[in-house]
């Protein structure tokens, strides 16, 4: 039986103390809370008790996160732009190609019974669209110019189903195949026509129009009008007269926006087309040039042109329902490496790409994003933390005398330590959100109107980017970013808040 007994040291229950030990555990579990609590409310009172000091490093830090965020939306951007254009109008999510075609181009390694394939991938679940291609090399030839090319024979139909090339038509110069397109036509890119001279250069009225709404200078328009109707057969004449009549910095800014202008396209163009044929004879044809399309990839544009797929088995010999590609749109991106093992299921023999395989490079640019930004980010917040450890430097400095205070009056060293650790992430931090809150803001403005350089626009086309960016942020990016101020803010603290551990209280409360 228990006995219990008060005493002056507490209750005894049997042999049990039972002094105040509960009430202390209790209190010492409130007590871990309430300094928490109590030490990021004077962390936030303290930051404002010098307010120019603080606005000063809160808009450093606004600025550099405002900066960074936003870069990084440009870049995601430009990277985004760049994967959609690749999947949408070149190489598409899944490539089936004869094992020996990629590394040999010869056409008679094709893909036999083109329809059972077909219908067998169309089965596969996820799969939302599929077109056959016979593809080719050659070269176009017209009277002043000759380029090596790819030749690729298409369904029209289908291939609409898979890729929006159809859409991207260049503005005067016809239009994709159509039910009355005739027999013999062919579809290019707009670099590849300016390269075999199918594109003239013509200044008009309209054209100088166009100047003016694309904030071309009116003194440069000016200069140009007295060419007015004039003719240039070729891009590189057309250069040539625009560097004799503008000063180098306009022709280097406005220059290609002038050309654009002033292109012309005939729609009586034709060029030849040669190549081997399946016994390895050298044929090829006569065609007549139905439209031009243009997109953010002059490499694509110099290269790539289409016919009809019927047509090129005429010409080549091929036997029909054979193809040298199958080409497979997913519903799902994020699916495609499974219907690709699905694929590579029902046809074994067969070679099954993913588009990170056929462009690896654009694959692993899109999948270090996130450590180049982290990167990029990290960069800009070492220097930002210079500025809040000198902050902090200048803080423990004028309040030496109260730290030494504290000390004397019982607040422990890990108490100090970590006020003054709260202060540096809370200043840290208040910056990093007004920083991400305004790139947040600018985003979805640019998001909808774009950001255009246009005067930039040859390079960008070179590189396979368009000069037209509409920026974009994941979340998961916002986090990250809040993730490294906070880390930031307390890597800061570190060295002024040794340096208030290391204060002795009796000097420190004689300091004035």
């Amino acid at each position: 039986m228990a006995v219990c007994c008060r005493g002056n040291h507490g209750t005894v229950i049997g042999n049990i103390p039972c002094t105040k030990d509960y009430e202390i555990k209790r209190d010492q579990r409130s007590e871990s809370l309430i300094p928490i609590r109590m030490i990021t409310k004077t962390a936030w009172k303290n930051i404002w008790r010098n307010r120019v000091r603080s606005m000063v490093v809160i808009a450093s830090v606004a600025i550099g996160i405002f900066s960074g965020v936003f870069a990084i939306g440009v870049m995601e951007g430009v990277m985004k732009q760049r994967v959609d254009a690749a999947l949408n109008g070149e190489i598409s999510h899944i490539q089936v190609t004869h094992p020996d075609f990629r590394s040999n181009s010869d056409l008679n390694f094709y893909i036999d019974n083109t329809d059972r394939v077909v219908s067998d991938i169309k089965g596969i679940e996820g799969v939302e669209s599929v077109a056959s291609r016979l593809v080719i090399i050659g070269m176009a030839n017209t009277a002043s110019n000759s380029a090596g090319v790819q030749i690729n024979g298409i369904n029209p139909e289908d291939e609409k189903r898979v890729f929006n090339l159809y859409q991207e038509i260049y503005t005067g110069s016809g239009g994709y195949f159509n039910e009355d397109t005739r027999e013999g036509s062919v579809y290019l890119g707009v670099d590849l026509a300016k390269s075999l001279n199918i594109i003239r250069y013509i200044v008009t009225d309209e054209g100088l129009e166009s100047l003016a709404t694309r904030k071309v200078p009116v003194s440069v328009i000016e200069k140009l009008k007295p060419f007015v109707d004039e003719r240039f057969k070729n891009e590189k004449t057309f250069k040539r007269e625009l560097k004799s009549i503008l000063e180098p910095a306009e022709e280097a800014k406005y220059g290609y926006l002038i050309r654009e202008s002033a292109q012309s396209f005939s729609d009586r163009a034709r060029l030849t087309l040669t190549f081997l044929d399946s016994q390895n004879n050298q044929t090829g044809g006569r065609f007549r040039i139905v439209g031009l399309y243009d997109v953010s990839n002059s490499i694509y544009e110099g290269f790539q042109i289409f016919v009809r797929e019927d047509e090129l088995h005429k010409l080549t010999g091929i036997p029909g329902n054979v193809s040298h590609q199958v080409i497979v749109r997913v519903k799902d991106v994020d699916n495609t490496m499974e219907i690709a093992g699905k694929i590579k299921s029902l046809c074994p023999d067969l070679e099954v790409m993913t588009w990170q395989k056929i462009q690896p490079d654009l694959a692993m640019m899109s999948e270090l994003t996130a450590i180049m930004y982290a990167f990029f980010m990290s960069i800009i917040l070492a220097a930002l933390a210079f500025g809040i450890v000198n902050t902090m430097l200048m803080v423990v400095l004028e309040r030496t005398k109260e730290l030494g205070m504290l000390t004397a009056i019982g607040m422990n060293k890990k108490k100090v330590f970590r006020m003054i650790m709260t202060e540096s992430v809370l200043l840290s931090l208040t910056g990093g959100v007004v920083g991400m809150i305004l790139s947040k803001i600018l985003i979805l403005v640019t998001a909808r109107t774009g950001i255009n350089l246009s005067s930039m626009q040859e390079g960008f086309e070179q590189m396979g980017f368009s000069p037209h960016i509409y920026p974009e942020i994941a979340t998961k990016y916002f986090i990250l970013v809040a993730i490294m101020i906070i880390i930031t803010g307390i890597l800061a603290s570190v060295y002024p808040a040794l340096k208030a551990l290391r204060l002795d209280p009796a000097d420190a409360l004689r300091t004035e």
